[in-house]
């Protein structure tokens, strides 16, 4: 039997009080996509939703830490700012917190399931109308799941796009070296926020549910 994980590295441009100083006059950048990813969170959350499973998801803006990255690339131009004391304490805090809740739920489900099907969620400000899914290189489940569900995608003619690459990110790669490939599968999938944004090519209800009901396909055919 196989089990579904989702998660949200970017779903809010929110700053914690204790930092807020540094980002004074800076709204702009915060709610823009350099913040956040507009739409990930509510996406995320309606898979949760569907899938009857938790979700595990990213409580502040990347503009303080970004969830996805290592060392020094992790900060923004502000957060480099704020002492190195004080980041220490946001990596404990927010990354740290995020990173561990997200193994434990793989190692769990790795203990009660066949396989683990983990999707990371993502709205994409470029490619707009486009739906894309991205698995790392060697993934032979993701790959497989990955074809599956943007075949069924394109049959309710939504573009979408299934692409293999050597890196999907610092975290994202380092859990798929720390999982068996064959009972682990990860698929990063980005979404155009012209849906979420403009409504355009279609109204975010209707590509929601488009997107919701093609992978349930793949579900139920048994992985």
């Amino acid at each position: 039997m196989t089990n579904f994980l989702f998660s949200c590295e970017h779903a809010t441009c929110t700053v914690p009080e204790a930092y807020r100083e540094y980002f004074q006059g800076s709204e702009e950048a915060l709610t823009s996509n350099e913040g956040w990813e507009p739409g990930a969170l509510n996406l995320s959350q309606a898979f949760a939703m569907r899938f009857r499973t938790p979700l595990v998801h990213g409580n502040v803006t990347r503009l303080l830490i970004d969830l996805e990255k290592d060392g020094d690339e992790r900060w923004s131009r502000f957060s480099e700012k704020i002492p190195e004391s004080m980041r220490l304490r946001i990596v404990d805090r927010h990354e740290r917190v995020y990173r561990q809740q997200l193994r434990q739920r793989i190692a769990e489900d790795l203990r009660r399931y066949e396989s683990v099907v983990h999707v990371m969620v993502h709205t994409d400000p470029n490619h707009g109308g486009r739906v894309s899914l991205v698995t790392p290189e060697k993934s032979v489940l993701g790959e497989s799941l990955a074809g599956q569900w943007g075949a069924n995608l394109r049959a309710g003619d939504v573009d979408a796009r299934c692409v293999c690459v050597a890196d999907t990110g610092a975290f994202a790669m380092a859990l798929a070296r720390e999982n068996d490939p064959a009972r682990y599968a990860q698929i990063r999938l980005e979404v155009s926020q012209n849906f979420f944004l403009e409504g355009k090519p279609l109204r975010w209800e209707t590509i929601k549910k488009i997107l919701l009901d093609a992978l349930e396909q793949v579900a139920g055919k048994g992985l």
